[in-house]
């Protein structure tokens, strides 16, 4: 039977790679690394692309046993930035063009049974190289290593090369059939070969289904199919899957066994949206970066599931796009177990090269499609550079070879030309249109040539409104209201089948970009995937977990003249009430916010006074309201330019109640200002179904502490090294987030862990964050983190063995 063998320990790397490093021979400068591994360690900010840019080299020592004499032996490698030459006993195999692309090299031949086998690679990280992305700017950077796992699979002679799987329902849905492609290598005369699979839900709930086919000696592509009477589909709130197994079987003995996760879904776009199982869905999703602080792109299994589990749990998203390129196998599982829809695209930002970059470009659409099409996850194939010009003769070739190697998936093409050629089925465009003062999006007629077709938002906002989280909490109030304002004008335009927002979270960038940091702060998320305010928005759109968000810490001296200006709540509650030192002031309910297209918008806290008056100067009640009004309005808009109404009310007020200026100074600065008056605490209470499901609270910052949140306490030593990640923030005595914070954190670590990255991590906008990995050794670990201000936090690790 075959098997794998995982090959992430006991690499050998050099930034310099030479002949003598690349012969197994003494060479400076040579590191013990393990995989998944980046070139260079980066800064956190203030870096260029120089820093990774490099011909490096990577080496190890393979130990063939006498058995694998007669095997295929073939090495699979995860990911290589950008172009790999692989080497093995002095003897170069094979090359590969593309750093965001798995691919696999047959060793057969050139290994040798019984010996120690010197495999190298040498890999040129430069952004020089003529292939995708490359041949001019790019707005991320472009990190270069081994930053996916590696490993060799031990076959025999005949072995499955590939399998393509396609979980197809009934016009009813009920019933359905798996129709498999599975492609044969090496099948020899002479021998009797069986293809065994069966399918069943993983979930166990319904019965599987199993199938027998012979197989003969010249059928290199073979067909079958697996027929069920009933199925489970794969949908975003229920994502069933199910395990096909394949075995092929030589003269009555099995010689290998090949495993692939399914759903069963209908997914298409059309001239009215995105249908999921026969029902239109408008999709919520953020464009996706797989970068992270220090390590780029080189993060194990659990860091890439962990966001796909913040996109779909923590933001309750539908939909991710992996830009500019595919991404990790790790990521797109979780968004199939998840129910997180995905539409991925070819590396590109822009740029088209010539005629062999232009091949490479179309190659990488072939390796797209072959190693993503099983997940049933992913809903649209990406065949045009990234907001490219039109070059039909390019995107012909990409467009028909995506529907030859996957006739059940649509493809589309993101850019930002109106009316462009469309050859794909769906036509994506980026709407950077929103600017703060007018409709979040376009209509359709506007952008596509082709109203029959699909049309989806691929990015919207970033770049036009780039927020820190140490930002003004003005600022930071207006990128909520730009995605929400997007979210709410898609929502409400028939036709357009979702958007994307630019971006989950922040990233590294070149000069040309970002805020001279070499920081896109375009994220709704830090780079440490911490929330911005305008998160928030997005995740008040999900039902499972409650969500109350407030939009200021109430700090009256933060707003421009003392007025409070515009606050938000952003809340998926029923209802919130609101009130101030213990008195009662307002409920407000989704019915008060002007974002009324999607289910839970922003709500514009309006008013401050309550029944404060009328109780407590002894008004009559139309005294009382009159004032009220007249108030709240100063603390939302301002005294200058009132409308007309409010302007009515004052009148009314001088004119019967005798008020003046002075009296209406006074009482604002009683009932709005309270300068010199004893604390303000505000409390919120949100409420789901008549219940009490979550409260907040605003006061003054009396002491601050550190709070932790970790992906995992339980870390894994096996295959590779495991990672967790730290999100840190800072918080004041009521849990709320010290947004002015900018202290300095000390690490320190005991036990099987060490730090990635600095020491001394720096808090900014009271956010922060650090990464913790295993050393490969198992035990119990602990991480400290410590501030004078701030005290100290402790968290403890159990580090085990897979």
């Amino acid at each position: 039977m075959n098997e794998r063998i995982q090959l992430n320990n006991g690499w050998e790397f050099t930034e310099n790679c030479s002949e003598e490093f690349l012969d197994m021979q003494p060479a400076e400068g040579v590191q013990n690394v393990r995989l998944p591994h980046t070139c260079k360690q980066t800064p956190y900010d203030y870096f260029d692309e120089s820093i990774y840019q490099m011909v490096c080299g990577y080496r190890r020592v393979i130990s063939a046993p006498a058995e694998w004499a007669g095997k295929s032996v073939l090495l699979n490698i995860g990911a290589a930035g950008h172009y790999a030459e692989v080497f093995l006993n002095g003897e170069k195999l094979a090359e590969h063009r593309c750093g965001y692309t798995a691919f696999t090299v047959d060793l057969s031949a050139a290994v040798k049974p019984g010996e120690d086998n010197a495999l190298a690679i040498r890999l040129d990280t430069r952004e020089t190289l003529d292939q995708p992305p490359f041949g001019h700017v790019i707005d991320y950077m472009t990190y270069g290593g081994l930053y996916r796992e590696v490993s060799l699979d031990i076959k025999e002679p005949e072995y499955i090369e590939d399998m393509y799987a396609a979980c197809v329902r009934n016009a009813e849905g009920k019933s359905g059939h798996i129709e498999c492609t599975t492609y044969f290598k090496g099948l020899r005369e002479g021998h009797y070969y069986e293809l065994r699979q069966s399918a069943v839900p993983i979930s166990g709930k319904l019965p599987g289904a199993e199938i027998k086919r012979v197989v003969k000696p010249g059928e290199e592509v073979f067909k079958s199919e697996l027929a069920f009477y009933e199925v489970l589909p794969w949908d975003v709130d229920s994502p069933e899957l199910y395990r096909l197994t394949s075995e092929l079987w030589r003269d009555g003995e099995p010689i290998e066994r090949d495993v692939k996760q399914l759903g069963f879904r209908t997914a298409f776009f059309d001239k009215e949206g995105f249908h999921l199982n026969g029902r239109l869905l408008k999709l919520r999703g953020l464009d996706r970066h797989q970068s992270w602080p220090y390590v780029g792109y080189a993060v194990p299994e659990s860091l890439q599931k962990l966001d796909a589990e913040i996109l779909r749990n923590e933001l309750g998203l539908n939909a991710v796009r992996t830009s500019h390129y595919p991404q990790s196998q790790h990521f797109m599982d979780r968004c199939d177990e998840l129910g997180l829809l995905v539409f991925t695209e070819i590396p590109g930002w822009q740029h088209i090269g010539g005629e062999a970059w232009k091949d490479i470009a179309v190659e990488n659409v072939r390796e797209m499609v072959v190693q993503y099409r099983n997940h049933p996850s992913v809903i649209l194939w990406g065949v045009r550079i990234n907001e490219s010009q039109d070059d039909d003769e390019l995107y012909t070739r990409t467009n028909a070879l995506a529907h030859e190697l996957d006739p059940y998936r649509q493809t589309g093409g993101v850019r930002y030309l109106k009316k462009s050629s469309l050859l794909e089925d769906v036509y994506t465009y980026n709407d950077f249109s929103h600017d703060g003062t007018n409709a979040g999006c376009e209509p359709k007629k506007n952008i596509t040539p082709d109203l029959e077709k699909g049309y989806l938002i691929s990015e919207y906002n970033g770049h036009m409104y780039p927020t820190k989280a140490f930002d003004s909490e003005y600022h930071r109030l207006e990128h909520v209201l730009r995605h929400a304002r997007v979210l709410n004008d898609v929502a409400a335009e028939e036709g357009i089948a979702g958007s994307f927002g630019w971006v989950f979270a922040d990233y590294n960038t070149h000069k040309d970009f970002g805020s001279g940091d070499r920081i896109c702060y375009h994220g709704v998320l830090d780079m440490y995937r911490n929330f911005k305010p305008a998160a928030w928005v997005y995740a008040a759109q999900q039902s499972r977990t409650p969500v109350l968000f407030v939009t200021s810490q109430m700090d009256i001296g933060e707003h421009p003249s003392g007025n409070p200006g515009k606050v938000y709540i952003i809340t998926n509650a029923d209802s919130v009430k609101m009130y101030l030192n213990g008195v009662f002031l307002h409920e407000y309910t989704q019915a008060d916010s002007e974002y009324n297209k999607i289910e839970h918008g922003p709500i514009l806290i309006s008013d401050y006074v309550g029944d404060r008056v009328e109780s407590g100067e002894g008004y009559k009640k139309s005294k009382a309201d009159a004032v009220r009004d007249i108030l709240n309005y100063s603390a939302v808009y301002g005294s200058n330019d009132l409308p007309a109404a409010i302007k009515l009310k004052a009148v009314k007020a001088m004119a019967l109640y005798g008020l003046n200026f002075a009296d209406a100074y006074q009482l604002y600065g009683k009932y709005i200002g309270g300068w010199g008056d004893s604390q303000k605490t505000y409390r919120f209470e949100a409420y789901k179904d008549g219940e009490l499901v979550q409260t907040l609270v605003k006061s003054p910052a009396e002491s601050l502490q550190l709070c932790c949140d970790v992906s995992s306490t339980v870390l894994t030593e096996g295959d590779t090294y495991d990672m967790a990640s730290v999100r840190v923030s800072v918080c004041d005595q009521n849990g709320n987030i010290a947004g002015f914070c900018n202290e300095p954190v000390e690490l320190s670590a005991e036990g099987p862990i060490e730090i990635t990255g600095p020491r001394i991590m720096a808090v900014r906008g009271g956010l922060g964050g650090c990464y913790i990995r295993t050393t490969g050794e198992t035990g119990k670990a602990r991480l400290t983190l410590s501030n004078p201000q701030t005290g100290s936090v402790t968290i403890e690790f159990e580090v085990t063995e897979k």
